[in-house]
């Protein structure tokens, strides 16, 4: 029995798209097709059943996007709704009866008075058609008017949260998505709402049909009475009329709550009876006052005072909990002071001479920003760093170590500098209550703050406060949290200085860690080919070009081939950028896969070739201040004309030459980007913008 249930369910969850296509056309041929009495009080019953089912599942989802069929199904039950109702027409005019389920609301629900069910079922239409749907409706409107405005501002919130590595990029995609099917869910619930109206009244319509049509055909036709006629389908027409409008203001309700909800992680219930109960001084006044109003002699004192009772009895137990919850917070806060001192008495009897060693990377804060590392806050500066080192993992293929966070209280309250190595290499203020407005380019409008420069990527930018955040993100403003702000300048001088922090230990490090898969090549590569170190210079070369060295296997791959035939790491490090060109070249394509570069004259490349000098910085064309002033203005007028059309300057070499002319302009262009021939892969497109030309 239970594997024959089984194969049911799996059979019903293979083909569940072909059953529910199958419904949605049976739906129609409901219309079509007449139906004996059982089979309408069956479905008849099943349309009460799916209002109800509805209208409990909008009581317990969360956000709109867990119930994102509801504008579709809305649609669906309202056809079924009037399928029904033309159907229960087709037996109260051909055979002046339509079911016991008809005949149940007709007789219980009005009192058998028509007169009565006719009251009721028009106060029902009214109640689901001025009350519920045109506020649902309305409510819809101007939800997806304002999640459309708002769209632009929260995709870019996504994209600060991705680059200051809170998401990945799954889950950046999957938000994305998630904020697309939002607007479209409140922008279909604003069309779906149209159904409902369309159905009151089609069913105001079916009623009077049934009524006038029913006296005049059993009148007419087969000699009843008028006022038989009308004693007897006045009723089986409000009963048909309730049997119809009950489920579809179930379902009207249900739209009506689904749209005003706050997302949230509660349900509607545990939602309200949270902010509902959350005050016992509310609840106690309240019991108070309704006390006092059954004391007055014109009010009836018994109702009175057993709602005043039970709201009192709520508030004594609110408060009684309220005690206990503050006992134990107090108890835990005890606890972790003594815990807290354990900790710091057992760090100062194993504290060495080793703990005075600089870290590799270290922030220091001011004491206005020490809450940022509060670990039992969820959006703390801890959790923020880890995620960072992962992102410099992935992205970078390098090991960040554990960067140390300490106060210093010679720092102004918002302030924080970041060191690499013991010194000082970046610098900023923050402020904890308030958010970072970036400037897109046409100026921050409409909006008061504190003019400042975004550290990470020097742009024009505002503090302001919290109370403003909602208004710049309708504005379509990038608003940053203070604790992304300092993240995205610590990834970006991680970043930047990535070659100082790659030292022989984080390479074995590396090594280690891929030698379970790729251990033949790293036992051939060390030590008999290269040494340690000397692996370690040519990944510091790679770095101090943004170079990523994530495909680690490539690059000892590269070395272990060319190690045999020369020691030097300058042109080892050119060797691997051949190996790695795609992975190079890919970060400079244009948006039609093109290579826009800026080429060198060919005397010019001669010349320097002709007077390269080996130092301990590396290679360097020797040439007179004169020629090397020239070069210079050179390369900034045809840097400044791309930059002007929005196109990155980036220079092609011959791969004699790229090291010496990369050395030669990094100290007036730091972050121009030098690439050799031997970089670009043969498929790739090259298109020459400009040309550094001859002295």
């Amino acid at each position: 029995m239970a594997e024959n249930f089984k194969g049911i369910i799996s059979f019903t969850n293979k083909n569940i798209e072909i059953i529910i296509a199958f419904v949605v056309v049976a739906i129609i041929g409901i219309i079509i097709v007449p139906m004996s009495s059982f089979v309408l009080d069956l479905l008849l019953v099943l349309n009460i059943t799916m209002g109800i089912i509805i209208l409990l599942l909008t009581l317990f989802t969360r956000t709109v996007l867990e119930f994102s069929t509801f504008p579709t199904l809305l649609l669906v039950t309202t056809m079924f709704r009037l399928a029904l109702n033309i159907s229960s027409t087709r037996l109260i005019l051909s055979e002046g009866s339509a079911g016991k389920v008809i005949d149940a609301f007709a007789n219980f629900v009005t009192g058998n008075n028509y007169i009565v069910g006719s009251v009721i079922f028009i106060i029902i239409v009214i109640v689901q058609m001025v009350v519920v749907t045109s506020g649902a409706s309305r409510v819809s409107e101007v939800s997806a008017r304002f999640t459309l405005d708002a769209m632009p501002g929260k995709q870019m919130a996504i994209d600060a949260d991705l680059n200051s590595g809170i998401i990945n990029e799954a889950e950046a995609k999957k938000k994305r998505r998630d904020l697309q099917r939002e607007a479209d869910f409140y922008g279909s619930m604003d069309g779906a709402s149209k159904f409902v109206k369309g159905d009151a009244i089609a069913g105001i319509l079916i009623t009077l049909i049934n009524l006038i049509g029913g006296i005049l055909i059993f009148s007419i036709q087969y000699g009843m009475g008028a006022m038989e006629a009308l004693d007897k389908f006045g009723k089986l027409t409000i009963g048909d009329g309730l049997v119809s409008q009950m489920p579809a203001l179930l379902i009207s309700i249900a739209s009506g709550i689904i749209v005003t909800r706050s997302e949230d992680d509660h349900g509607f219930g545990e939602s309200v009876t949270e902010e509902l109960f959350g005050f016992s001084k509310v609840i106690m006044l309240a019991s108070a006052v309704i006390f006092l109003i059954a004391l007055v002699p014109a009010f009836p004192t018994i109702p009175f005072l057993i709602v005043a009772l039970i709201l009192g009895s709520i508030g004594y137990i609110l408060m009684e909990n309220e005690k206990i919850e503050a006992d134990q917070v107090e108890q835990n806060n005890v606890a972790l002071m003594e815990r807290n001192d354990d900790i710091q008495r057992d760090k100062e009897k194993e504290e060495n001479i080793l703990n005075f060693q600089v870290e590799p990377i270290a922030l220091e804060i001011g004491y206005g920003l020490i809450s940022l590392v509060d670990e039992g806050h969820s959006d703390n500066l801890i959790e923020h760093i880890s995620a960072i080192r992962k992102q410099c993992a992935m992205e970078m293929g390098i090991i960040v170590n554990p960067i140390r966070i300490r106060d210093n209280l010679h720092l102004e309250p918002n302030e924080y500098i970041l060191k690499i190595k013991g010194n000082e290499v970046a610098k900023g203020n923050i402020y904890t209550n308030k958010a970072l407005v970036i400037d897109p380019g046409g100026g921050i409008e409409g909006l008061e703050g504190m003019e400042t420069t975004e550290p990470a990527f020097g742009l024009p930018a505002l503090w302001i406060d919290e109370g403003s955040r909602e208004l710049a993100d309708l504005k379509g403003y990038t608003v940053i949290d203070p604790v992304i702000v300092l993240v995205t300048h610590l990834k970006e001088i991680i970043k930047v200085n990535s070659f100082e922090l790659m030292g022989r230990q984080e390479v074995k490090q590396l090594l280690e860690s891929l030698k379970e898969k790729y251990n033949v090549v790293i036992d051939e590569l060390i030590p008999d080919i290269m040494s340690l170190g000397e692996v370690q210079k040519v990944l510091q070369n790679l770095l101090k070009e943004e170079v990523p060295i994530n495909d680690l296997v490539t690059i000892l791959e590269v070395l272990a081939d060319q190690g045999t035939m020369t020691k030097d790491t300058e042109l080892l490090t050119e060797h691997v950028r051949h190996g790695l060109q795609r992975t190079i070249v890919n970060r400079y394509l244009n948006q039609d896969g093109v290579l826009n570069v800026i080429t060198v004259h060919p005397v010019l490349e001669d010349l320097i070739g002709k007077n390269i000098q080996k130092t301990i910085s590396g290679s360097i064309p020797v040439l007179e201040p004169q020629a090397i002033t020239k070069i210079f203005d050179n390369v900034k007028k045809i840097q400044d004309d791309l930059i002007s059309n929005g196109i990155e300057a980036l220079i092609l070499t011959s791969p004699k030459i790229r090291v010496p002319f990369k050395n030669l302009i990094s100290f007036n262009f730091p972050n121009l980007k030098v690439l050799s021939l031997n970089d670009v892969p043969n498929d790739i497109e090259i298109e020459a913008l400009g040309m550094v030309d001859k002295i």
